[in-house]
């Protein structure tokens, strides 16, 4: 039995970096490290294909966990309806993590779910026999030039990063860094793929052992 699947990786590093634990409230907390569906984010940023599904295996932590105080002017629709009438902001406080450095790892497999998918990724999807190693060979392509579909982030949009791109020489992992536990971790929001609606998936009881988090194989279907 073969899984068709095509590794791909990279770095990313920033000044500030938020990844939403869901049970922080009204002040924000974050996690120690990207989620799963963050680091699946970031590499859609570089090249986002509906007809192919990315698979985050792991981060490595490349820079001490620190966090930070941080405030800002909140004008979204979150707001009260009162507030958002008379042209309000509110003061967001959260904690974020600063200076940050990851190493992201994740493997391409093609989307199963064909029935969602709009025609121009059904058109494309028809043209090649390996979607998953074409959509490899565009995005290592793309991450050499520093292209990318949308800007990444490192979280909020506001926290854009101060270099993206394949892994630099002088980069090393926090091995020797203390192990953190990390009770639970928000998983996914949209667990069943390319449209689909919300449905919250968790993970329990993760470590990073050694400056890595491994993200835990999930029921996404191979092909075979």
């Amino acid at each position: 039995m073969v899984r068709l699947s095509y590794p791909i990786a990279m770095e990313i590093a920033g000044n500030n970096a938020m990844w939403t634990r869901p049970d922080c409230g009204d002040c924000p907390v974050s996690y120690p490290a990207p989620t799963y569906s963050a680091a699946k984010a970031i590499f859609e940023s570089v090249l986002w294909g509906p007809d192919v599904e990315i698979i985050p295996a792991k981060v490595e932590l490349c820079a001490p966990i620190q966090y930070h105080s941080y405030c800002t002017n909140y004008g979204g629709p979150l707001r009260n309806p009162k507030s958002i009438k008379d042209g309000n902001n509110y003061q967001l406080y959260a904690t974020v993590l600063i200076d940050v450095c990851y190493r992201l790892y994740a493997e391409v497999i093609p989307n199963k779910e064909k029935s969602r998918l709009p025609e121009r990724a059904v058109q494309w999807d028809k043209k090649t026999t390996s979607p998953g190693h074409a959509y490899q060979s565009i995005f290592e392509r793309r991450l050499k030039r520093g292209q990318c579909y949308s800007i990444p982030s490192l979280g909020w949009r506001e926290f854009t990063p101060s270099y993206f791109g394949e892994f630099r020489d002088t980069t090393q992992v926090m091995s020797d860094a203390l192990p953190v536990i990390i009770p639970s971790m928000l998983r996914q929001v949209f667990s069943k793929g390319y449209a689909s609606p919300v449905s919250y998936v968790y993970d329990n009881n993760l470590v990073i052992q050694n400056g890595v988090l491994e993200y835990p194989k999930g029921s996404e279907n191979y092909a075979q």
